[in-house]
């Protein structure tokens, strides 16, 4: 089979297509998706800000549009879904558990998230927690007060929380459940019964599954960008020698050097898009842990899109703002959307709205990103919706008349208010 090349665009619908972002979906999402497009992804980044919906239910909505998010919770104690680091911390498909099990009994390989001098220096307490559980019961870090006077942040973690984090990515706890989002931790006999060491794949092997499955979710690859989909380290897999195997099929992009790697499962999307044929229609709010953005450099190759995540930036130093939204709009990253949904009074507030340099903001564009906004708004329990500052200025006045307009065809409770 000779080489498929494919335009910068046909390779964006390639890439939207496996990550399910391609075009608006076409019935109301049920449980059970949830759990396909965790499957689809491969995994679901964990993070907790919640300025708006915190990221693994914004990552589902942009995919699913409304659904519940309790859905989720429920899976992951029903025990269809398991917490491991992958990505970064993750909701994982239970079924792959043996494929990070090799991660969890190499734990000290993880670097800052497993201390073995916290485990060797602190070894009684961590024996005692691990009693309390398996006499007492589930835990949540919140059930043990303070004791030593520090305030609380990232990195002065209570003792109790910090023996938690490390057994649970040594694989000797897992999380049971969450509430309120918080992690409940039980022994991983209670969580996973019956699993077996034995049945754990070699690890070539799992080198070899996680290089397929990237490339499978992300619908095409550049070489360099398998390695960050899981975080895998060296030795990387031979990609050639999965193409020589037919595990994996070689293309060309316009412009790009090096070739691109597509999933067999892909082969037919993959010549679609070649032809022309498979359109981007969605527009959609992202996460910023997103698969799309999460890897930064991806998506400046493959979008354009320089993305920076501010949170952790003085404010005095942020160009866009605390917790920039980017914003999907038929194939192309368009702009980002610094929001914050103020859930006591029901106002979904659009600090700022930036869209891109050389973005040509035409009336279907500012029509349909508002129509974004409103589902996004309305998703959040959110009766209002505040737009505030834009680039460039005059759209700000555009997204809200937009807004309106919108409201009045759907007859709905939302109410756009301009800066």
């Amino acid at each position: 089979m000779s080489e498929m090349h494919l335009s910068i665009n046909a390779a964006r619908a390639l890439h939207l297509a496996a990550q399910g972002l391609l075009q608006p979906r076409r019935r109301k999402a049920v449980k059970a998706d949830v759990l396909d497009t965790i499957r689809r992804m491969g995994m679901l980044q964990i993070d907790t800000i919640n300025v708006v919906a915190r990221s693994p239910y914004l990552v589902l909505w942009s995919r699913l549009g409304d659904y519940r998010p309790a859905w989720l919770d429920e899976l992951l104690a029903e025990g269809q879904l398991f917490e491991y680091w992958a990505h970064e911390a993750c909701f994982l498909p239970i079924e792959d558990y043996g494929l990070y099990r090799h991660r969890m009994l190499d734990p000290a390989a993880m670097g800052w998230k497993y201390s073995a001098t916290w485990m060797r220096e602190r070894a009684g307490e961590v024996a005692a927690l691990l009693a309390h559980i398996r006499g007492h019961g589930p835990v949540r870090s919140s059930d043990f007060e303070r004791t030593d006077g520090k305030s609380g942040g990232w990195w002065e973690w209570k003792p109790e929380k910090r023996s938690l984090e490390v057994l649970f990515t040594a694989g000797a706890l897992m999380i049971a459940r969450r509430h309120n989002f918080q992690r409940v931790y039980d022994l991983a006999e209670r969580v996973l019964p019956g699993w077996d060491d034995a049945r754990m794949p070699p690890l070539p092997e799992v080198r070899r599954t996680f290089a397929l499955r990237a490339v499978r979710a992300l619908g095409l690859a550049r070489a360099a960008w398998i390695p960050d989909y899981h975080r895998t380290r060296r030795p990387h897999v031979d990609l050639e020698a999965l193409v020589d195997a037919g595990l994996l099929l070689r293309a060309r992009v316009e412009d790009w050097r090096e070739p691109v790697y597509i999933h067999p499962d892909h082969a037919e999307e993959a010549r679609l898009a070649a032809e022309g044929l498979l359109a981007p229609t969605l527009t959609t709010i992202l996460s910023p842990f997103d698969p799309v953005v999460w890897d930064r450099r991806r998506a400046l190759e493959l979008f354009g899109f320089d993305y920076r995540l501010e949170c952790y930036t003085p404010a005095p130093k942020r160009r866009y703002g605390y917790f920039t939204l980017p914003v999907l709009r038929r194939g192309a990253l368009v702009g980002r959307i610094d929001a914050k949904a103020h859930r006591r009074t029901g106002t979904f507030e659009v600090k700022a709205a930036l869209f891109e340099p050389g973005v040509r903001a035409s009336e279907a564009l500012v029509r349909e990103v508002a129509a974004a906004l409103l589902r996004c708004a309305r998703w959040h329990g959110c009766e209002q919706v505040h737009v505030g500052r834009a680039e460039p200025e005059a759209l700000g006045g555009r997204l809200a008349q937009a807004l309106a307009q919108a409201l009045d065809m759907r007859a709905g409770p939302a109410r756009p208010v301009a800066a």
